[in-house]
């Protein structure tokens, strides 16, 4: 007779967060206020230009103003497409209206079409996010932002500017963690592959000589319901991610059941994890009720 499978559990200790779906911007709001009722620790949304998604910092101060307990999180904003004075100004009010409950997830991105509109060298994109992370922190401190001219306000409720979590795979995107940010957001790995970039985090943290640890999250994509939920769901990560040329693979890391997403909860939390968050592939707002059930039950 085979043993009967123990129930995983999730670590009480872990925050939890939710990535939020893209494709139903007014039904955002309704997630959020579902989201702010429950023991969801942050809502998260990501960034592209070409594409049929809202602007994450537009968005994310709508949501900001519609909760009073959840923290809001860009996974991840593309910096190099935008002008870094007006992202420091940005920033700095969503963190200050939000009384620091933002946390601005950064990254390079890869798609040469959000490049070509914002008018950017695709190849340049790091050295230039390297060169907004020193201007931000500048902003966010009150400085003068150059030579001649005042502080780009308003100051953000968070001292020295937003909690920043830098995500990407590359040596040079765990570098800036050490150097520019406070934590790192892996997406799309299971535990078993997030433990190697979770210690690269690590040793590169110490390598710079920084106090304390980072702050280490990860996302798993996640879709709770009836199948046309999870179809939805698997449609539009094969949309999202075509032109990687990894879009089956992607779809096929896509977690819908119960136990899947308890274990995979734990398993983030067994290799360090700070936080971990689920990310919603579909419109439908019930996922908020079903996953809370799922994870805090």
């Amino acid at each position: 007779m085979s043993p009967v499978p123990v129930p995983v559990s999730v670590p009480a200790s872990v925050p939890v967060g939710l990535g939020l779906p893209v494709d139903d911007p007014a039904g955002l709001l309704t997630w959020a206020r579902l989201a702010d009722d429950s023991p969801f620790s942050t809502l998260g949304l990501l960034d592209r230009l070409v594409y049929d998604n809202p602007d994450p910092l537009v968005a994310l101060s709508a949501l900001a103003g519609a909760t009073s307990r959840v923290r809001v999180q860009t996974e991840v904003l593309l910096a190099p497409h935008y002008n870094t004075a007006i992202l420091a100004k940005q920033t700095a009010t969503l963190d200050r209206m939000s009384g620091g409950r933002f946390t601005l997830g950064i990254g390079v991105g890869g798609r040469e079409d959000d490049c070509r509109v914002a008018g950017i060298d695709i190849r340049r994109r790091g050295r230039r996010l390297d060169e907004q992370m020193e201007q931000l922190r500048w902003a966010w401190a009150g400085r003068p932002y150059a030579e001649g001219v005042g502080a780009v306000g308003p100051l953000p409720a968070t001292p020295g500017g937003p909690e920043v979590l830098f995500g990407g795979f590359a040596p040079a995107a765990l570098e800036r963690v050490a150097r520019w940010g406070d934590g790192f957001l892996g997406a799309a790995l299971p535990p078993a592959y997030m433990d190697r970039m979770f210690r690269d985090v690590e040793t590169a943290w110490e390598k710079y000589g920084r106090e304390g640890r980072p702050k280490l999250v990860a996302q798993a994509s996640v879709a709770l319901g009836a199948p046309s939920v999870v179809a939805d769901a698997r449609a539009n990560l094969l949309r999202y991610y075509e032109f990687t040329g990894r879009a089956e693979y992607m779809a096929e890391g896509l977690l819908t059941t119960p136990d899947a997403i308890r274990a995979a909860v734990a398993g983030y939390a067994g290799i360090g994890a700070d936080e971990v968050i689920l990310y919603c592939w579909a419109a439908d707002p019930d996922q908020v009720t079903r996953l809370a059930e799922v994870v805090f039950a």
